[in-house]
């Protein structure tokens, strides 16, 4: 399959580009951390991506989504990256999409997936519990009282928490299985503290004590578990390499247009060799990490079973090319690029946070390692 992008994906990248660079430039992401937003994103702009159907990019047409798949899904993060835009559509029109799609029961889907492709609910993730990403052998345990569950221990770094009308959290079940319930933030014993990070982004920390949930609010099965919360961080994997590459993407631009404005020694400094050759180098990364994503991408349209070898080289590899772009790019504009006054220090910031969700270079270079048996 060409790792290229169709005529349709591209018209859809164009204008997620148009209306991004419109709607919510990098200083909206500055005017929200400024000024301490209670939410952290604006409530217009994400009405506004539901009208552009960017909410619902996987979800069923018979469900009120877009019915397209995760190359489509990446264009738009792709572009979400290029603004550094603070929105629930990675948590939410993503990643809990795709942990309903993949365990939901029919009535439980029939109830989410509608509000979620409108935008009118937002839905998020809880899986990890330390600093480290480790989807697996969780502290946090279900286990059964009467005709319903009860949920004990603690989550953090759950995206767009604060904000949740549905929280998946993850727990381990009494037979070790892993256990996906479907928790509304106004359960009795649970507290949500929001934790904004440091790229102005917004998550949150969770303790749960003695949550009590219905019966039906397992996601589908016990046995379906485990396999859906691998089907959506791999999703939310992929997204965020696209995010990564998107940003990275940007910085690179910006970088080389500096390096045309920029004089020094009565020239260019984008004539000096030193530069030209870093800057090649930079662009070549990009590429190689670009076909990385979308082969990614296309594994998980065609065969998502098989899809882990891919992801996992794809987040390693935008992690590590995302982290290069900024480095280089606040190296080439000398002081300034260190200053508030730049944008540089945001795409710096949001390409940390992006490396390590979910697991950084280094977790997914080890599980490349594992699967070949190295």
């Amino acid at each position: 399959m060409p790792l290229i992008l169709t005529e349709e994906q591209t018209m859809l990248r164009d204008s997620a580009r148009d209306f991004l660079a419109e709607q919510a430039p990098v200083s909206q992401l500055r005017a929200l951390r400024d000024s301490a937003d209670a939410l952290g994103f604006s409530r217009d702009l994400w009405r506004q991506f539901a009208e552009m159907g960017f909410t619902g990019v996987l979800v069923p047409e018979s469900q009120g989504g877009l019915g397209l798949g995760h190359v489509e899904a990446g264009v738009v993060m792709e572009q979400i990256g290029h603004q550094l835009c603070a929105s629930p559509l990675l948590a939410s029109g993503l990643v809990a999409v795709t942990a309903l799609r993949q365990a939901g029961s029919a009535a439980q889907q029939q109830l989410w997936l509608p509000l979620l492709a409108s935008g009118q609910a937002i839905a998020t993730l809880a899986v990890d519990e330390a600093a480290k990403h480790k989807p697996q052998g969780f502290k946090t345990q279900a286990r059964r009282d009467g005709d319903g569950w009860l949920l004990d221990g603690a989550k953090s770094l759950v995206l767009d928490g604060h904000v949740a009308d549905l929280l998946i959290v993850a727990a381990s079940l009494p037979d070790g299985k892993t256990g996906l319930f479907l928790v509304e933030p106004g359960a009795a014993g649970l507290t949500v503290e929001r934790t904004v990070m440091v790229d102005a982004h917004n998550a949150a920390r969770l303790q749960l004590q003695g949550v009590r949930v219905a019966g039906d609010a397992l996601l589908g099965t016990p046995e379906a578990g485990g396999p859906a919360l691998q089907a959506a961080l791999d999703v939310g994997r992929t997204a965020a390499a696209a995010e990564l590459l998107g940003l990275a993407d940007e910085v690179f631009d910006r970088t080389v247009q500096y390096l045309k404005d920029r004089r020094q020694f009565g020239k260019q400094i984008g004539e000096f060799q030193a530069l030209q050759h870093r800057a090649a180098h930079l662009y070549s990364e990009l590429e190689i990490s670009r076909a990385a994503l979308i082969r990614a991408q296309q594994s998980l349209d065609t065969d998502p079973h098989q899809a882990g070898a891919a992801v996992a080289l794809a987040k390693a590899r935008a992690g590590r090319t995302a982290t290069l772009a900024v480095q280089e790019a606040v190296q080439m504009h000398g002081g300034m690029g260190m200053t508030d006054a730049f944008e540089i220090g945001f795409f710096m910031k949001r390409a940390r946070v992006l490396q390590e969700l979910w697991g950084d270079a280094n977790f997914h270079l080890d599980a490349l390692a594992r699967r070949r048996a190295y």
